[in-house]
């Protein structure tokens, strides 16, 4: 495992009155991402101020995890079919490594 994660980092937008129907399709989703090779974690966000926003952040061990071992597998054909419908526009996904964390204990 390398020793810096790759932070995946997308802004969901979803369809006028879709949000319900897509946080059901999600909860369904994500054990796809679950049991993929070099995934880490995953949160779903939902945004305060514009509801039909959302922020998905998925830790994969390695950039390749994520645009070869899931982009090019039968898994994310299902992904796709799942969530790619509710989106508007289609959401730019970005990929991050941590420079610096902190926390309050």
């Amino acid at each position: 495992m390398s020793e810096n994660p790759v932070l995946e980092v997308a802004i969901l937008d979803v369809k006028p009155d879709q949000s319900e129907s897509f946080e059901l399709a999600f909860a369904k989703a994500q054990t796809i991402i679950i049991g993929m090779p070099g995934y880490l974690s995953h949160q779903l966000q939902r945004c305060i101020e514009n509801p039909n926003r959302y922020l998905l952040l998925v830790n994969w061990q390695t950039l390749e995890d994520h645009q070869v071992g899931f982009r090019e597998s039968s898994e994310y054909q299902e992904w796709r079919s799942l969530l790619h419908h509710f989106y508007d526009p289609f959401p730019v996904v970005e990929h991050y490594q941590g420079l610096y964390a902190g926390a309050v204990e």
